[in-house]
């Protein structure tokens, strides 16, 4: 009898990277065992079947393998949401608060049609900082977010809490305690 691996099954857990106290939570075992893939990208798109969808945003850099299966699978367009300096062409910015100081994504001044609803995918919520601030991008340009959906939930750093105050839908296939 074949055992029923969940999403979760497939992370490997890597202590104290990438400093001590860290719990690091790899999807690259899940993006490397081709069902477990499959499973992930379908279960990102199970809550929103039905819904209409004009485009799938991806996080850097993990959000880009996911939203890119996911778009795929939907048949519809990827936008990337990348690290200050990395897009040509004209972008917008917007800059948020890390741990350690203060980070900087960019989109394309025209990736995102006004009125385009929009699913934005990425591997991890943990604070919730990058998604905020790839939400604010997408509100900016006049997209409409109709949901966010991740891997994996660290529910103990409040990102979740902090983007369904934004009024944001929020789906995670699995969590982990701790940090």
């Amino acid at each position: 009898m074949a055992s029923h691996k969940t999403v979760k099954d497939y992370i490997r857990t890597i202590a104290d990277f990438p400093h001590e106290g860290i719990m690091f939570r790899d999807v690259t075992t899940l993006f490397a065992d081709p069902r477990g893939l499959r499973i992930a990208v379908d279960q990102l798109l199970h809550p929103y079947a039905g819904t209409p969808i004009d485009c799938v945003v991806g996080l850097e850099a993990r959000g880009f393998i996911l939203g890119g299966a996911v778009a795929h699978q939907l048949s519809i367009g990827f936008v990337p949401i990348r690290k200050k300096g990395k897009l040509p062409g004209p972008v917008i910015s917007e800059a948020y608060t890390l741990e350690y100081g203060e980070a900087v994504v960019e989109v394309h001044d025209d990736a995102i049609e006004p009125g385009a609803r929009v699913l934005v995918v990425d591997d991890l919520l943990a604070t919730g900082g990058t998604a905020e601030a790839g939400i604010k991008l997408i509100e900016r340009l006049g997209g409409d977010v109709i949901g966010c959906a991740f891997v994996i939930d660290l529910p103990e750093l409040g990102g979740r809490a902090k983007l369904e105050a934004m009024g944001m839908d929020v789906h995670a296939l699995c969590s982990f305690e701790g940090t």
